[in-house]
């Protein structure tokens, strides 16, 4: 059996922007995913990054065809899901499941806890009553919540606890893919490592892959295995976790590294912020769309889009000049834990003094 559990090949979403009233005729094209390729391995956790509006969240909903793609091939397991339909089709989505970034807006209002839970497994005709209930007691004992919660409904909760009762929903049929929208995103600092600690502990105990969308890279260096940073709808550079953050190949990366508030006052200033704005995905540039703002831009990126291309090294990166770029000098190898304790390190200094 191949360690490969998900494929996406040129997958593309986009959306006509219309203009009139009754004609409503089509005026553009807003080019929210252009071309995405990845792969996801079994018990992996593949990290999508970038800057907000960058197609991450509609590559998730394209994965599980919630929306559906304009071109491009979704393969799970050898199975091609973009043609997949019917009986089929649900058969897949059991094995492919979501932790939705708000918490707030994903749970019923309407539904207990135990029917939020027990409701994907009555879709799918799985067990009876008395096995559901037995099931739903398990899973919030899995996340860290008691049996006496089953009963009670969304608002008595924290924004923490609706995020383990998803997480919960999501493990009830038993999936293989877990996407994960910026599962943490709206949470506090001190909920987002308890939930991201949780997701690591399942993922052991289950042997579960995921699809870990985010902007928070000090989170993603602590959860991913391997990370894909997106900008402006296309994938520019895919690599090992370690090897990311400590030699970025992409500019964009390496702008996107730059960007994290380091505990070290010493350290701020050091590097120049990126400049300019995210050109419109209605109206992307003409060769390599991150041109406009990279401070290496050549004319050949004027002109010519760069293919994502596989490095010697074993980064992906596409990048007209990745190899020939001068070297970061920015050092990423702190950790979540130690990025945090430095932080609370010199806020104890600061009222000491």
């Amino acid at each position: 059996m191949s360690d490969t559990l998900l494929e996406v090949t040129g997958l593309a979403k986009h959306y006509p922007v219309r203009e009139g009233l009754i004609l409503a005729r089509q005026v553009g094209v807003v080019r929210a995913v252009d071309g995405v390729s990845f792969t996801v391995n079994r018990g992996e956790t593949l990290a999508l990054v970038g800057e907000s509006g960058c197609g991450k969240s509609t590559t998730a909903r394209l994965v599980l065809r919630l929306i559906e793609p304009s071109a491009g091939t979704i393969n799970f397991e050898g199975v091609n899901v973009t043609r997949s339909a019917g009986a089929a089709q649900r058969a897949m989505r059991r094995r492919m499941q979501i932790v939705f970034q708000d918490p707030y807006a994903s749970l019923n209002p309407r539904l207990t806890v135990a029917d939020t839970i027990a409701e994907p497994m009555i879709v799918h005709g799985i067990g009876d009553t008395a096995s559901r209930r037995k099931r739903v007691e398990e899973l919030l004992g899995l996340v860290g919540l008691r049996p006496f919660h089953a009963q009670r409904y969304p608002h008595e909760f924290s924004g923490g606890q609706r995020q383990r009762i998803g997480i919960a929903r999501a493990l009830s049929v038993q999936p293989d893919l877990v996407v994960c929208d910026e599962p943490v995103s709206a949470l506090d600092v001190s909920i987002q490592a308890q939930v991201v600690n949780l997701l690591k502990d399942l993922q052991r105990r289950f042997g579960l892959a995921y699809l870990f969308i985010a902007h928070d890279l000090a989170v993603v260096k602590h959860v991913a295995d391997r990370v894909a940073v997106m900008y402006l709808g296309q994938i520019v550079e895919t690599a090992r976790k370690g090897d990311l953050f400590t030699t970025p190949r992409h500019p964009y990366t390496r702008a996107l590294l730059a960007a994290i508030p380091h505990p070290d006052p010493q350290r701020r200033g050091q590097v120049k912020p990126l400049g300019g704005d995210v050109p419109s995905p209605m109206n992307p540039p003409p060769g390599c769309r991150f041109h406009t703002r990279c401070p290496f831009a050549q004319e050949r990126c004027r002109i010519e889009a760069p293919a994502l291309r596989r490095m010697a090294d074993g980064h992906e990166a596409a990048c007209h000049f990745a190899e020939t770029l001068p070297p970061a000098g920015l050092d990423f190898s702190g950790g979540l834990s130690e990025i945090a304790a430095k932080r609370l390190a010199l806020y104890a200094r600061a009222l000491a003094a």
